[in-house]
């Protein structure tokens, strides 16, 4: 398996070259050559799988430069029950038939970012080690990315971890989890803007080639491949949860609804679709900043200013710049590079693109496609009725998903929501939509206590760049 860039100026390389990568060097982002196909047979005897060997045989499509027995390894080490409180990795409630939850968030930090971000940090430590090297990485979170990563990185060999978040648009429990880590390799990074200035800062910096190459910076955001490539597992544990696998699989079809702000998540939906897993619909959802929306409504990519932004109830979607929709936009477009750099040169340049009235746009639908936005009201409405009638406690997230996923599937559909993270992570709005605390998972209750640390900074990416040079140690 070889890999290229969106905008076609790499030469193609293998799994671990892009690894440790985070935006190629002509500023595109690492696809496979080809999606890697899954027949009905193989189909079949996956179904009987556990977690990890699923982690295993997905994965191994995509790497083939590991060592099966290596690769093996490192998925089982990553999915175990005591990392994930849970022997099946990824449960399903089902609220009621043909209506699921698809829980991801059973990880150390209590989100669906700690499925990929898992594996990426023994994978991470792994390709280190056999090389002598370290790194660097620098990332962006506007919620769940940070303290996934840094949770899946504290204590690694070789591996500095610089995090950009915006000053105070998280929660207060998704600050405390990243900010009282006191491990000596983890720095984070509060600046004053929002998400999409954090983001702005990391791709400034990747775009300083001298900078990067010195500093050998990495990545572990959604832009990083292997991040998207482990959270294909999930879909297909998913479809094998909620189907009998008696029928053909043209007959058992499902629905997915996802909560999306930088196109990672769905993105690895759209993959496993690709690759041959039976999903008739990918049900994108967004909440207030509907950019995402607008797209796959209108053919209209508008990206929006800071100032434009809204700060909301389910804030790791409070993002205007969706780093992984480039991915999709390259297959929509016929994987034509040169259209993607044109398209892109647009948008980095604070601009937007129309794909209306193109034979593109005509085509999104056969992608399977469809999306909604959720507000704050709309968040509450749902919380509260999945409570009443279920007796099940979802986060605001997981309400945006749920909510567009009734409006948009198709009758008949199994629909399988993605569970975006646990409600104690947000339990001001829980208490709101409830008037109750969520429950707090065994060694959660202190944390909003404990001590904090980080370093307080403008939006600034020579700012950042001097901070490294200071603490990297390479």
């Amino acid at each position: 398996m070889r890999y290229v860039s969106t905008r076609g100026g790499m030469a193609p390389q293998s799994f671990t070259q892009i690894l440790l990568g985070g935006l190629c060097p002509d500023g595109g982002l690492a696809v496979p050559e080809r999606y890697p196909q899954v027949d009905a047979a193989e189909l079949a005897a996956w179904r009987k799988l556990s977690y990890a060997e699923l982690a295993y045989e997905v994965m191994r499509k995509f790497c083939d430069d590991i060592p099966p027995d290596d690769l093996r390894a490192l998925c089982a080490k990553t999915y175990t029950k005591e990392a994930f409180r849970s022997e099946a990795i990824t449960p399903v409630k089902t609220l009621e038939p043909g209506l699921h939850i698809l829980c991801l968030s059973n990880g150390p930090t209590l989100a669906f970012k700690d499925m990929a971000m898992q594996l990426l940090g023994n994978l991470f430590e792994y390709v280190l080690a056999k090389s002598g090297e370290r790194i660097n990485i620098l990332g962006a979170t506007s919620g769940d990315t940070g303290s996934s990563a840094e949770y899946a990185l504290r204590g690694k060999r070789g591996v500095n971890v610089f995090m950009l978040s915006p000053l105070g648009k998280m929660s207060a429990f998704q600050t405390a989890q990243m900010f009282s880590l006191q491990d000596a390799n983890i720095f984070n990074i509060a600046v004053r803007g929002v998400f999409d200035d954090c983001q702005d800062m990391v791709k400034t910096v990747n775009k300083d080639a001298a900078f990067k190459q010195r500093q050998r910076i990495g990545a572990v955001n959604s832009i990083n491949w292997a991040r998207v490539a482990a959270q294909v597992v999930y879909y297909f544990r998913g479809y094998f949860a909620v189907t009998s696998g008696r029928n053909s699989a043209n007959e058992e079809q499902v629905a997915f609804a996802v909560p999306s702000g930088n196109f990672g998540n769905i993105c690895a939906g759209h993959i496993a679709r690709m690759m041959g897993l039976p999903v008739a619909q990918l049900i994108l959802a967004t909440n207030e900043n509907n950019v995402l929306d607008e797209f796959f409504r209108s053919g209209r990519y508008r990206v929006r200013p800071s100032s434009q932004v809204a700060q909301t109830s389910s804030p790791s979607m409070d993002i205007s710049k969706a780093s992984n929709f480039e991915r999709f936009v390259y297959d929509l477009v016929g994987r034509d590079s040169d259209l993607v750099k044109e398209l892109w040169s647009k948008v980095d340049a604070g601009g937007e693109f129309d794909l209306a009235g193109t034979p593109y746009f005509a085509n999104v639908q056969e992608y399977a496609f469809v999306s909604g936005s959720s507000t704050h009201a709309d968040r509450l409405a749902t919380i509260r009725r999945v409570y009443q009638d279920y007796g099940v406690m979802i986060d605001t997230h997981t309400a945006d998903g749920l909510k567009v996923g009734l409006e948009q599937r198709r009758p008949g559909l199994p629909l399988i929501c993605l569970e975006t993270a646990l409600p104690v992570k947000f339990a001001q709005t829980m208490r709101e939509a409830l008037g109750r605390d969520p429950d707090y998972p065994p060694g959660s209750e202190k944390l909003e206590s404990l001590a904090q640390r980080f370093e307080l900074m403008d939006a600034d990416a020579e700012a950042v760049k001097a901070h490294i040079a200071r603490h990297s140690g390479v």
